[in-house]
């Protein structure tokens, strides 16, 4: 049994605290008219020609500054440094083009040759039973939609009239050079004015990024430089840090395809690899598309199917290592940004931007969460697409809970509870989720049989945690107490930290206090007792009633301990003791007002003398605490209107005995 459970911080964690900081508390937020954002997405749209290499020289200087900053730190003056490492990049993207160009152009020329071998596999599926019928049905359907439209093009000749025979005509083209010329160069001419004029704005911004970078402030945020900056330190740290390791992560995927690819003997394995480096930087799709094409002329150059199982099996093996062991070990989820924000924004930048814009869009993305972090008007960008939690743990608990969904607030809990104890749990993150439920009750707002719901969850969620409860029960203490000094300060764990006392031997009684949620609250409780190893029975806040109080078996109760989420419930707090106590004077008894930021323990020693009570509490621990004290039991007050009483009856019956 783990009876000894240290208030304060997990074994190589951080505190507790942490749980429900993990998430931040969102302010208030404006959200942007329907006509700004239209009018900003028509921009980008009908702006693209000119926002486009924008973006993309923008992206660049992200990825190149690092480079510029080092070859600075070596002692190279800051114009050659951005032209070599301009120059090195652009150099390095048109040698991966003339290369993959090269290699195209090979396999075009190959293709006739794979022919055969893919009527091969065409006859083979042919003769077999299922895929037979499939293969002749389509082609039937394709010939008669064939010859259906030949049909309508030729339309039938007139009534009386003879059919013609038709002429035959031959053209025959003559172009002049220049024109040639025209058709081949026109084309590119496109592509590299583009490319030379990102290459002009890439060297400028990493010139002038300094300048740049004041402008920034002093158009947008002169008056507050300190998020601003830390907004642009951001935004190029992360962008940067996206393209570098993302491209680390490509090559690490790329090379051993494409030599896998050469052992196996797929034709211009160098092409398949040089896709696949490319193609990954498109989220999602792009692995898929890099696999397609070597799957497909491996299904064209062998006559059997082996070779396809070999392709498909490399690609298997290499994303299941990349995605789980490269990717978490360089840069993990570091991008900020959610899985679906990054599916939603392929979809989006690639409606606006075609493909380059898929190939932009986890970025660009990126650009745009760091935004919504640093700027107010813009925050509703970070909740739509950051990854970190928008609601704080117990604020996602109590909607689970209103919504009487107990299965996945047990799905929420236990996530938590792989990191850290039970009590930590409930103290941090259950309770303050009833105490939402009981400020929605004193608001108004959460009717009685909403009440029941929650409070039903409640009772469900902590059933749910029994195993989790009877495993942290089960767990052995330090078989070596000389070393647990050493264990201490290996975990950071200091010596002020209150311990949990073990409570074998220890018989409690845990009770709600004035509703349906108190009990859940007084249901967490027990749990935590049983985990130190105590006796613990349960009573409903319907057997605290005048009625029923002395109807409880509190023969071989040690301790009653009654919870309160409603603080201001002192009065009924103090009736509870004396009743109590009045069946069992030996008893001990204590009032847990249930609290999410805890109170002045001064303040709670002098409210417990106030009621009467043996001690009072304000959260999970200080309730433990006090339920599995050995201290003796405080005897019952008489009140103070019993003792007037007491005193004033003899003074009436003096003159009548002095009469008599």
């Amino acid at each position: 049994m783990a009876a000894n459970r240290r208030n304060g911080m997990h074994p190589a964690e951080p505190g507790v605290m942490g749980v429900v900081s993990s998430a931040r508390t969102l302010p208030r937020m404006s959200l942007p008219t329907v006509a700004t954002v239209v009018a900003a997405v028509a921009a980008l749209y009908f702006g693209r020609e000119v926002f486009l290499p924008i973006a993309i020289a923008l992206l660049l200087t992200f990825a190149l500054a690092p480079i510029v900053s080092g070859l600075k730190r070596v002692g190279l003056p800051r114009l050659p440094a951005v032209i070599a490492s301009v120059l090195s990049a652009f150099t390095v993207l048109a040698l991966f083009s003339f290369i993959v160009a090269t290699q195209v152009s090979e396999l075009a020329q190959n293709i006739p040759l794979y022919q055969s071998n893919i009527l091969t596999k065409v006859r083979s599926l042919k003769e077999t039973g299922v895929g037979g019928g499939i293969i002749a049905r389509l082609s039937g359907v394709i010939e008669r939609i064939g010859q259906e439209l030949d049909r309508q093009e030729t339309s039938p000749p007139t009534a009386g009239e003879p059919e013609r025979e038709p002429v035959p005509v031959e053209i025959i083209a003559r172009e002049r050079p220049l024109q040639v010329l025209q058709n081949l160069i026109g084309p590119l001419i496109s592509p590299l004015a583009s490319a030379g004029l990102i290459i002009v704005v890439v060297i400028f911004m990493l010139l002038e990024r300094e300048d740049l970078r004041d402008r920034f402030i002093r158009l947008v945020g002169y008056g507050d430089l300190h998020r601003t900056t830390e907004a642009l330190q951001e935004a190029g740290k992360r962008v940067g840090r996206y393209l570098l390791m993302q491209l680390v992560v490509n090559i690490v995927y790329a090379v051993p395809i494409a030599f896998g690819l050469w052992v196996l003997g797929i034709p211009n394995a160098l092409l398949w690899g040089l896709l696949a480096l490319a193609l990954r930087f498109v989220p999602y799709i792009g692995p898929i598309i890099g696999a397609l094409l070597p799957l497909f002329l491996a299904l064209a150059v062998a006559p059997g199917w082996s070779l396809v199982l070999w392709t498909a099996g490399l690609f298997v093996a290499m994303e299941m290592i990349t995605g789980n062991v490269v990717e978490p070990w360089l840069y993990g989820s570091r991008t900020g940004l959610s899985p679906l924000a990054i599916i939603v924004a392929a979809i989006f930048w690639t409606w606006l931007w075609g493909p380059l814009g898929l190939v932009l869009s986890t970025p660009l993305t990126v650009c745009l969460v760091v935004l919504g972090r640093h700027v107010p008007q813009f925050e509703f960008l970070d909740v739509l697409f950051g990854n970190e939690p928008v609601l704080e743990p117990h604020a996602r608990l109590y909607q689970r809970l209103l919504a009487g969904d107990p299965e996945e607030a047990t799905d929420h809990a236990e996530e938590i509870l792989e990191e850290r104890y039970l009590f930590e749990f409930y103290d941090k993150v259950a309770i303050p989720a009833l105490l939402l439920g009981e400020q929605d009750r004193v608001r108004g707002v959460m009717g009685d049989e909403q009440r029941r719901q929650v409070a039903a969850s409640a009772q469900t969620l902590v059933a749910n945690l029994d195993d989790s409860a009877r495993e942290e029960a089960e767990e052995d203490d330090d078989p070596e107490p000389a070393t647990a000094d050493e264990d201490k300060q290996a975990q950071g764990v200091s010596e002020d930290d209150i311990e949990l006392p073990d409570g074998t031997d220890i018989s409690v009684l845990c009770a709600g206090g004035r509703g349906e949620l108190d009990d859940a609250a007084a249901a967490m409780l027990a749990q935590v007792l049983e985990v130190q190893g105590a006796t613990v029975s349960k009573a409903s806040f319907a057997d605290m009633e005048p009625a029923s109080i002395r109807r409880l078996e509190l023969d071989a109760v040690d301790t009653v301990v009654v919870g309160f989420l409603n603080r201001d419930s002192v009065k009924h707090a103090r009736f509870l003791v004396r009743r109590l106590k009045r069946v069992k004077r030996a008893l001990r008894v204590g009032i847990v007002f249930w609290s999410e930021d805890g109170d002045d323990k001064n303040a709670a020693v002098e409210l417990a003398n106030d009621i009467n009570a043996d001690f009072v509490a304000y959260g999970m621990v200080e309730a433990v605490l006090g339920a599995l004290s050995s201290d003796p039991p405080v005897a019952l007050k008489i009140a103070a209107k019993r003792r007037m009483r007491r005193r004033l009856r003899p003074a009436k019956k003096a003159p009548l005995a002095a009469a008599k």
